[in-house]
């Protein structure tokens, strides 16, 4: 879904002016610690799948429904990497639209299914490691947040 009831209502008020909206990101790897990335197809850039958390809505289940609505798949959360804002975590999408995002980062495990993009917010997918992830063009925040994503699953996991 491209943009929630919610914010559509609330993008009718506002216009493109800037709006600061939770998200939710989920940082999910796989048995051999490779980090599932999508290109979002609006901007052209990959980064962890995720997105806006409506309201009312817990973050760790805006991510297990964000990842099914986007890729179709069953994840579990199994931690908070962290919270993450700031300058890089803004953008302004094709339409004019502009977004700053505090994004609650989640490492997550595949439960059921195999990824499959919606084709209309994600266009492909990718599991990569680390050294594959500083290859590709990603979002201005996905350089901050995936360290700490690798390192927690290292952590947590003993890879």
């Amino acid at each position: 879904m491209p943009m929630s009831p919610f914010l559509a209502r609330l993008r009718e008020k506002v216009g493109t002016d800037l709006l600061m909206l939770p998200s939710a990101a989920g940082f999910v790897f796989d048995d051999e610690g490779r980090l599932l990335v999508a290109r979002h197809g609006d901007v052209g850039l990959w980064a962890a799948p995720g997105g806006g958390i409506d309201p009312d809505e817990r973050p760790a289940d805006a991510v297990v429904r964000e990842l099914h609505e986007e890729l179709g798949l069953e994840i579990e959360a199994r931690g908070l990497i962290g919270v993450y804002g700031g300058p890089e975590f803004r953008t302004v999408y094709p339409n004019g639209h502009r977004v700053g995002y505090v994004i609650a980062a989640y490492a997550c495990a595949v439960v059921a299914g195999r990824p499959q993009p919606d084709g209309v917010e994600i266009d492909d997918f990718r599991w990569v490691s680390e050294q594959e992830l500083a290859g590709l063009e990603t979002t201005p925040w996905t350089p901050l947040v995936a360290p700490e994503a690798f390192a927690w699953w290292r952590e947590h996991v003993g890879r």
